[in-house]
């Protein structure tokens, strides 16, 4: 099996700072300049998982960079070149504290509140009568508040983020409006490759005055995808449906008892249960790119991503 990389420790010129997040590691240089690498690790439930996905990495960095270029024209992003199959170069912009997440559809984490009798969704009603995986009359914006690494994000409501200062008010509804633009943007190419993008989050920041769409965009660590063929047979079944999202690393942890909470241990990764997961990744990347996935040379990944580094960085 190819081997994953779950840890880097480069030290580029200019370098200022570093910061491991769950899955990517985040190199500044100049104060001003991001180098991002997306690593194969992979989390859940905010817990990061004891082994590494070969090739996630590079389908989510590939498939960010993808939707970054098809996006520039509904808002401004960070991205300046992607180098490196498993590395994206951009602008550091100052994060706004909440994501904002946009659902299509009743399910997930949603389908579970709802299920649970909850018919509110960060100050959004949802109405009696939906079922598991129905689509919404309009997609709706449910925030939540970003999170350090192992707490948890929080579900915040519109009001509360403008109410506490997080985001101004002006801010906020250019938020919304590029969030529903970019998930009519989403949708319909994914539509375009037989599929349904169902939920995602997206990331924003400022710099110099200005908003920038940031970090990763319609991945599937970001968003979930159902296959569009079968979904209104599967639906009037009640049936589940077929898939492509992390959506499937979380139900194989639910279903081995494992939430995230106190106490609880994460099951045994089999090298069946990691192949299995890396495939499912390379699978969506060809589905909503549309492309063969080409597995990036592995015979020195760390020494190939530090050329690729080093080289763009001379051309800024």
């Amino acid at each position: 099996m190819e081997k994953a990389i779950v840890q880097t420790d480069f030290q580029f010129p200019g370098q200022t700072s570093v910061y491991h997040g769950k899955v990517r590691d985040v190199y500044t240089i100049n104060n001003n300049i991001l180098v991002m690498v997306a690593s194969d690790r992979i989390s859940a439930f905010d817990v990061v998982l004891p082994k590494g996905i070969p090739f996630k990495g590079q389908v989510l960095n590939q498939i960010a960079a993808k939707f970054l270029d098809a996006s520039k024209a509904i808002v401004p992003n960070w991205k300046i070149s992607s180098p490196d199959p498993m590395v994206t170069i951009g602008h550091k912009c100052e994060p706004f504290p909440v994501e904002m997440i946009i659902r299509g559809y009743l399910t997930g984490s949603s389908w579970r509140s709802y299920k649970n009798g909850e018919r509110e969704l960060c100050g959004v009603p949802i109405p009696d009568g939906m079922r598991e995986h129905q689509a919404f009359p309009k997609p709706i914006i449910t925030p939540t508040t970003k999170a350090e690494l192992g707490a948890h994000d929080e579900n915040i409501s519109r009001e509360e983020i403008i109410r506490s200062g997080l985001v101004s008010a002006e801010d906020y509804a250019q938020l919304e409006e590029y969030t529903y633009k970019l998930f009519e943007l989403g949708s319909k190419i994914a539509s375009e490759r037989g599929l349904i993008l169902v939920d995602t989050k997206y990331e924003f920041g400022k710099k110099d005055g200005k908003i920038y769409l940031i970090d990763e965009v319609h991945t599937p660590d970001s968003s979930r995808y159902f296959y569009l063929e079968g979904y209104e047979e599967r639906f009037a079944k009640g049936e589940a449906q077929r898939q492509l999202s992390k959506e499937f690393v979380r139900e194989w942890l639910m279903d081995n008892k494992f939430m995230g909470n106190p106490g609880e241990t994460v099951p045994n990764m089999t090298d069946q249960v990691v192949e299995g997961i890396s495939q499912r990744y390379i699978e969506l990347y060809q589905h909503i790119t549309g492309e063969t996935f080409v597995k990036g040379d592995s015979a020195d990944v760390l020494k190939r991503i530090e050329a690729n580094v080093l080289e763009a960085l001379k051309a800024l």
